[in-house]
């Protein structure tokens, strides 16, 4: 199997996001619900989507994922409850397209690590999948997902590295 990777630079979108912290296992049902309770709450206020649905990864423990997932929007719109208003990833990344079960997305995260690896990059900690096609509608072979690990910039680098006065 071959993952072709390339360098991006994403835009910011405003979105309404839902952030929890949860068990790998529970979140396809976390998801579903999630994004059900996002679009009832952008029809009840006649507010469009611009976007397909994503999740930022802040981290990738299984067992106590903390993941943001939401639905780009044309404006910002404040958020209500557990919605609150945000925007997509912002700046450079690396990005490959997995077609298959969500299950089966490991594979193209190490090759956008290796990429990173061997072209000199380092990651920001930030992963973000952005899902092309519904779940319900589409048989998990066809399902389509980009796939995004954000970058660390040359200034974040060097602000991180350079001693902190005191």
């Amino acid at each position: 199997m071959s993952i072709t990777c390339a360098l991006v630079e994403l835009v910011p979108q405003p979105s309404l996001s839902i952030r929890v912290v949860t068990s790998a296992q529970y979140l396809p049902e976390i998801l579903a619900k999630g994004f059900g309770e996002i679009m009832q709450y952008l029809q009840e206020f006649k507010q469009p989507i611009a976007g397909r649905p994503y999740a930022k990864y802040y981290n990738l423990d299984l067992r106590y994922l903390d993941v943001e997932f939401g639905i780009p929007i044309q404006q910002r719109f404040s958020g209500r409850n557990n919605i609150q208003a945000s925007e997509t990833p912002n700046g450079k990344a690396v990005t490959c397209l997995h077609i298959g079960p969500y299950s089966e997305v490991e594979p193209y995260y190490r090759a956008l690590v290796e990429w990173m690896k061997d072209k000199g990059y380092e990651s920001a900690g930030l992963a973000y999948e952005v899902y092309l096609n519904d779940p319900e509608n589409t048989p998990p072979e066809k399902l389509q997902t980009q796939i995004y690990e954000m970058i660390r910039t040359s200034e974040e680098i060097f602000c991180s590295e350079r001693p902190q006065s005191r």
